[in-house]
């Protein structure tokens, strides 16, 4: 059996939402961050070295990162819904979302994330000097970068209703955390209809809900 270890607040809750999409049983142990650093406990980073979540076992494997594990779970639990085969017209499509949610939409939310937390952290008399820098940066750099992709998302799912096609795929369980964080911080808006209606089709799923009852709080949010 595949057991998910789940550090609170974090990313595992798609591993979660693609195990109850299947029907699959699982093991789920759950880990709580440390108060004073926020960071993985002792435990749980015997298991994930650098400390982040997802991380599952199984038959001695130990394996982190979110698209791998969901390529190593597909593999023992085949769907060509939730991953369309290579001669299915919505591969392509399929696969650049499945990377464009960690290669790219990750990353640039991460950056804006740290644009915005370094300042807060320097020593005041720095401050006047960091932080028109990072704001120069992110506006220059990052946003460019998020709209692009928001405004590919947004044209995309005109035209189908999922990440990966006419169906909900492993792209879509994937771009679920990228998504909710963009809205929460008001970069996904009224402005992007397609993208709202993404979130509601979600939200409606049956396995997405009895992933967040298993998960019991809410994911980190990266702010923007």
């Amino acid at each position: 059996m595949i057991t998910v270890h789940h550090l609170e607040y974090s990313q595992s809750f798609r591993i979660l939402w693609l195990l109850e999409e299947l029907n699959v049983d699982y093991e789920l142990k759950l880990y709580e961050r440390d108060k004073k650093t926020s960071l993985a406990p002792a435990e749980y980073k015997a298991i994930s070295p650098l400390g982040t979540a997802p991380a599952i076992t199984h038959n001695g494997v130990n394996l982190s990162e979110s698209n791998a594990i969901m390529d190593y779970i597909l593999d023992l639990h085949p769907s060509d819904t939730l991953r369309p085969n290579a001669t299915s017209e919505d591969r392509a499509r399929y696969l650049f979302w499945l990377h464009a949610s960690q290669g790219s939409l990750m990353p640039v939310l991460l950056i804006s994330m740290m644009f915005r937390i370094i300042p807060e952290k320097v020593p005041f008399f720095l401050k006047p000097i960091i932080k028109p820098v990072l704001n120069m940066a992110n506006k220059g750099f990052s946003l460019p970068r998020l709209m692009a992709l928001i405004e590919k998302a947004e044209a995309d799912l005109g035209n189908a209703e999922w990440f990966g096609g006419a169906n909900l795929t492993a792209a879509d369980i994937s771009m679920c955390y990228p998504m909710e964080s963009m809205r929460a911080n008001g970069v996904i808006n009224s402005k992007h209809p397609n993208c709202l209606a993404w979130l509601e089709r979600v939200n409606a799923s049956e396995s997405y809900q009895l992933a967040k009852k298993k998960d019991g709080k809410p994911s980190i949010v990266f702010s923007t």
